[in-house]
């Protein structure tokens, strides 16, 4: 406790003992006499006396205004421990605050209560049942939120939130920058959101307040309550439920803690949305560094045993360990804490939310014993818990060849803060229920089943949840029968907006389309019902009182000039009016519709004023539409009562719908990995297994220190579209890598890297054929970059990243690092260098070190198992070029003068250049390109080129039965599948047979066709597979197509020279057509995105051969319509000249081959 003492005022301050060392400002009270307002710095002396230093601030007096500044009120109100504490955390905020306009109004700002107010300024006002004490309650519960409140058509702020509004959402603060009034900004309605998103970007959270809508008694404070929050990664959702528009809604961005222990660092993660916390132990200090780069979080706490250096001083980073993460975080804004490491974490994460004691958050940690040890240096996450059954799964994804679901995803978080805010509207639980019937369709499918069990495990590790598998399908059966029962459905339609003909329509749409078509009629029969009443009562109303107008004036026959009258939608004002002018009788003579224009009076809005001239209405008619909008509210206001209470309901099963969300979300990935691993020519490889090293037979652990991969190339080439260089890398020990500059090196240890980390989660790798070992730890190291921000230069940063590659390396890792101590000089940098690949050596690890220290061959190493590697290099026309092909030996040509030019140095400079080299450097030259100590021979296979890498691949799809894919939607369509199935079938089956006994070929091919569901897409193994396919289009007709994939269109053409020139300018057409889409995958997405197709379905058969394919199509748009079927592009079986008679396919090879 500190007394502070001035002239009349005594105040006792309690400084917070966790933030000692900060600076707080305690504004006292004036004296009497006159304004003079004076802050006071304290600062400890070391006897424990507190020095206070007072800042005195002059009065303040407006230009040309001489009247005293009002008296400020006193207030008993004292500021707690707590209080002082989220003020220095504001200040610290606001002294981050650069434009000119925002320091204007932080000078105004006192800090003498959470908000900032100087009660002695205009608006500054605390007084109890005001709006400024009403927002400083609402404050008090969420002390380090911006408060916005809303007042009418704004949202405002006041005091510290204006300013933080000012500085950050670019608004302009309210009456200017006059020095006589508190800070206050805000923003209007309609622009709330994009308010939102700018704070919540610069990782402000936001708490909202909202007036209470409705009437309310003149010059009475309306009632006002907190409608939610909007945190960074978790928007702000109030209203939602009413709404018919979705909300994109970002990942949760958690509140993160790093501690350290004898394991290592350890990395704490909490997730305020889905009430989580994880942590990760066992870290290294790259590996930290990685993941705070790639993270984006909301708060950042650092633990105090991070300052427990191993040199024995308590000041983190300044020697050894540490300096990464020092110099990461050091430029970061954070906060130490003490204690247990998660409690702790989670007390704040609790005061940060307002949040109280009784909020339980689960833990989602994964056990790490059987998973391999953190990825290190530019890696940016981890492997993760690896299950054998991963690998087995994407092979069974490969070979799926029934139709698979179109996978909704969902956020969890989105589900989760939708469902506990009572905030899901009726395209949220269409959504929902997407998902749980996806599921239950997996279930449902024998294909499906065993993948949909293989993921249950990974879904687990990814949620923290443990469902038993009967209890998912059950619970999600549940859940979605419970929507099904509530929810209109798409497609699902027995709401009918109201129609009448005497009022424009656009009136019923927009007062009924808020509530109809959500919740089906059955349970909203009596709103619904008094809403019909009351619509023809206004459309009774209407026709008795301006219908007679209306047929007066048009038998009205009158020069230019004459009456005008219409039944008019006033869309601003939600009503059906009269509009018209010169319509009165001159004389009145009691002919049809006088009574009803004396019956008119003027049009009037909600707040009494006429809205014009030609507005006009009748009692009858206010009052009928009057009872048409009260009918219509108390059926908006009971069918959002049965979303909010269906939301409830659903809230019970929270975890099975959080489970089924992510296990989609996993599944539509690893199909999609498999899906574009196919079309790319990756394989899967064989895992080696290090299960127990201790009795392992010598043979096995030869054969588990072993990586083999095959016809490797860069994963970013796409070998499908042809360039990419093959390399076979047989590695059995440390590579010693060289090679000219731009020849390969770094892109090779990308490629290997890559390789190993697909291959150990069990995915496919950019190879032919791969064997890899199971790593404890993958460790790449590429080319440092200094970090002014621990003053360390890029050597310093290489040999501490090298320093933990050294200690974290066993017999079982995978080493990778380019360009070895190349930010040194040379001849001490080569002879680290070469201690380094000494060292790697015994410890036995696998890896490559890349070199452009040629010195070290000259070295005395004492190495067992490294072996000589080299990017080769060739000659054209008297220059050497790279190949890209790893080789056996040494390159010490570095092609760097080449390289130099290349990227246009000048050639006097090179010149130069040369010549100093030449004399420098002669007796180190590089043998001739006759006698070059590099062996050309490649380490394992020849290299193929292009074209014979992308040779033809036959399709090992296998169509399934037809109703394995329809759903439940499908038997609804217009056109019967079956029927269609059937047809399809029969006409190409007897085509197949036909060709297949000219070529006297017994193995016939069975036309299987396998359907696709208007929410289903086609499965992986239909990529690089010739189809035909046929659309049923919800308008009964059908279209025939077929897709050939581009892979193989030398083959293509080189079987073409034996059609017809019709014929082959045919397939030409095709193939054009189908360029952009060359799968059936492709084609379907492409079908769909077409105006009025969202829900079509699709038949498909994969056929042997583009030739055949072609055929077959036509064959099916010549046939089809004479069995009763209509084509939409019956056209382009005019295009091509057989399919309509018997045709010999002695000129298709395709067929055979």
């Amino acid at each position: 406790m500190y007394w502070l003492a001035s002239r009349n005022v005594m105040v006792m301050v309690s400084l917070p003992k966790w933030r000692a060392s900060f600076t707080l400002l305690t504004l006292l009270r004036s004296p009497p006499c006159g304004y003079c307002s004076f802050s006071r710095s304290l600062r400890p002396l070391p006897s424990g006396r507190v020095e206070g230093v007072y800042c005195f601030k002059d009065a303040k007096a407006s230009k040309g205004n001489t009247r005293a500044t009002r008296k400020p009120k006193t207030t008993n109100d004292a500021l707690g421990e707590k209080d002082l504490a989220h003020l220095v955390w504001w200040k610290e905020k606001l002294e981050n605050c650069r434009k000119p306009s925002t320091l204007q109004l932080i000078k105004r700002l006192v800090y003498t209560n959470l908000m900032g107010l100087d009660a002695s300024l205009r608006n500054g006002s605390l007084k109890e049942g005001n709006l400024n004490w009403e927002m400083l309650r609402f404050k008090s519960k969420f002390p380090r939120e911006v408060l916005l409140c809303r007042v009418g058509d704004f949202y405002e702020a006041v005091g510290i939130d204006a300013c933080i509004l000012v500085e950050y959402a670019g608004l302009n603060p309210f009456g200017g920058l006059r020095s006589d009034s508190v800070p206050k900004a805000g923003c209007p309605v309609v622009n709330l959101r994009q308010t939102l998103d700018d704070l919540t970007r610069n990782g402000y959270s936001v708490c909202i307040v909202e007036e209470v809508q409705g009437p309310a008694q003149a010059r009475s404070r309306k009632d006002r309550f907190i409608s939610g929050h909007a945190h960074p990664g978790s928007p702000y959702v109030f209203g939602l439920v009413g709404a018919d528009h979705d909300l994109d809604f970002p990942e949760p961005m958690p509140v993160v803690g790093i501690s350290h222990s004898a394991r290592g660092y350890c990395m704490t993660s909490v997730l305020e949305t889905m009430r989580t916390y994880s942590s990760e132990d066992g870290l290294t200090e790259e590996a930290l560094v990685a993941k705070l780069r790639t993270c984006q979080y909301h708060h950042l706490f650092l633990h105090k045993s991070l300052k427990h250096n191993p040199s024995g001083t308590s000041r983190w980073g300044e020697f050894g360990k540490g300096g990464l993460v020092w110099g990461e975080c050091s430029s970061r804004q954070f906060e130490w804490v003490e204690g247990d490491p998660i409690t702790e974490i989670l007390l704040k994460v609790r005061e940060l939310y307002g949040m109280g004691d009784e909020v339980i958050f689960r833990n989602v940690t994964v056990p790490s014993e059987s998973r391999p040890r953190p990825l290190h240096l530019g890696t940016a996450t981890q492997i993760g818990q690896y299950k054998k059954e991963t690998a087995a799964t994407c092979k069974v994804m490969s070979n799926v060849t029934c139709s698979i679901p179109d996978f909704t995803c969902i956020s969890a978080a989105k589900i989760v803060k939708l469902l506990e805010q009572r905030e899901a509207n009726h395209l949220e639980f269409c959504r929902i229920r997407n998902v749980l019937e996806e599921v239950l369709q997996m279930y449902s499918n024998p294909e499906l089943n065993g993948i949909l069990k293989s993921l249950m495990d990974p879904t687990w590790v990814a949620t923290g949840l443990k469902i038993d598998f009967e209890t998912l399908v059950s619970e999600c059966k549940l859940a979605s029968g419970r929507i099904c029962e509530m929810i209109c459905l798409d497609g699902e339609n027995d709401c009918k907006i109201s129609f009448s003909s005497v009022i424009p329509s656009e009136f019923f749409e927009d007062m009924e389309s808020s509530w109809k078509g959500r919740i089906k009629r059955v349970h909203i029969q009596e709103e619904f019902a008094e809403v019909e009443r009351a619509a023809h009562a206004l459309s009774l109303a209407v026709n008795e009182d301006f219908l007679p107008i209306i047929s007066r004036i048009k038998a009205t026959t009158a020069p230019l000039g004459g009456p005008k009258g219409e039944i008019v939608y006033a869309r601003e004002h939600e009503a059906v009016w009269f509009k018209g002018k010169r319509f009165a009788p001159a004389v009145w003579a009691g002919t049809p519709g006088e009574e009803q224009i004396k019956q008119l009076k003027a049009a009037i809005d909600s707040k009494g004023r006429k809205v014009g001239e030609e507005w006009f209405t009748t009692l009858k008619v206010e009052d009928a539409l009057a009872k048409y909008h009260e009918a219509g509210e108390k059926a908006k206001v009971r069918v959002l009562q049965l979303l909010r209470e269906l939301s409830a309901e659903l809230q019970s099963k929270i975890n099975v719908l959080v489970f089924a969300s992510m296990l989609l979300v996993i599944t539509k990935a690893l199909f999609a990995h498999v899906s574009e691993g196919r079309r790319r020519k990756w394989a899967f490889p064989s895992l080696v297994w290090f299960d127990n090293p201790k009795v392992m037979c010598s043979h096995f652990l030869k054969r588990a220190h072993h990586m083999k991969l095959s016809g490797l190339s860069p994963y970013w080439f796409d070998v499908a579209e042809g360039g990419a260089v093959y390399n076979t890398v047989d590695m059995q020990s440390l590579f010693l890598l060289t090679g000219p500059n731009g020849g390969g090196k770094s892109s090779l240890l990308r490629s290997i890297c890559a390789s190993a980390l697909l291959g150990i989660c069990g995915f496919m790798v950019p190879a032919e054929s791969a064997v890899i070992p199971h790593f404890d730890s993958i460790m790449l190291h590429m080319k440092s970059y200094d970090s002014p921000a621990d003053g360390k230069s890029s050597f310093q940063v290489e040999m501490s990243e090298i320093r933990s590659i050294l200690s974290g390396s066993t017999a079982r890792s995978l080493v990778l690092v380019d360009e070895i101590c190349r930010g040194t000089e040379t001849a001490k940098g080569t002879c680290i260098a070469g201690s380094i690949v000494e060292t790697l050596d015994n410890i036995g690890c696998l890896g490559i070190v890349s070199t452009h220290l040629h010195g070290i061959f000259d070295l005395p190493l004492n190495t067992k198992n490294t072996v000589h590697k080299a990017m080769g290099t060739e000659y054209v026309d008297g220059q050497p070029k790279p190949t890209w092909r790893l080789i056996d030996g040494v390159c010490r040509e570095s092609l760097a003068f080449e390289t130099a030019k290349n990227e246009g140095i000048p050639d006097t400079v090179l010149q130069r250049a040369e010549s100093l080299y030449l004399s420098a450097y002669t007796k180190d030259l590089p043998p001739s390109k006759e006698t070059s100590s590099v062996r050309y021979v490649s380490s394992g296979r020849d290299v193929e080129g292009p074209d014979e890498a992308n040779g033809p691949s036959k399709g090992e799809a296998k169509a399934g039965s037809l109703d394995q894919g329809i759903h439940s939607t499908s038997k609804k369509s217009a056109i019967n599948h079956k029927d269609v199935e059937s047809a399809v079938t029969i006409i190409c089956q007897r085509m197949l047979i036909e060709l297949y006994k000219q070529r006297d070929i017994s193995d016939i091919e069975v036309v299987r066709c396998v359907a696709i569901g208007a929410r289903e897409q086609p499965p992986p193994s239909t990529i690089g597979s010739s189809a035909v396919y046929v659309m049923l289009r919800p308008d009964k007709k059908l279209y025939v197509g077929v897709v050939n994939p581009l892979s193989n269109c030398r083959s293509f053409f080189v079987h073409s020279q034996f059609f017809a020139m019709q014929t082959l300018l045919s397939s030409l057409s095709l193939l054009i057509r189908a360029k952009q889409t060359d799968d059936l995958e492709g084609r379907v997405r492409a079908h769909r995105a077409k105006e009025g197709l969202q829900s079509a379905s699709f038949l498909y058969f994969v056929v042997p051969g583009k030739s055949i394919a072609c055929q077959l199509e036509t064959l099916l748009i010549n046939q089809l319509p004479s069995r009763g079927f209509q084509l939409s592009n019956i056209a382009d079986g005019k295009h091509r000249n057989f399919g309509t008679t018997n045709m010999s396919l002695e000129s298709d090879c395709s067929l055979v081959h």
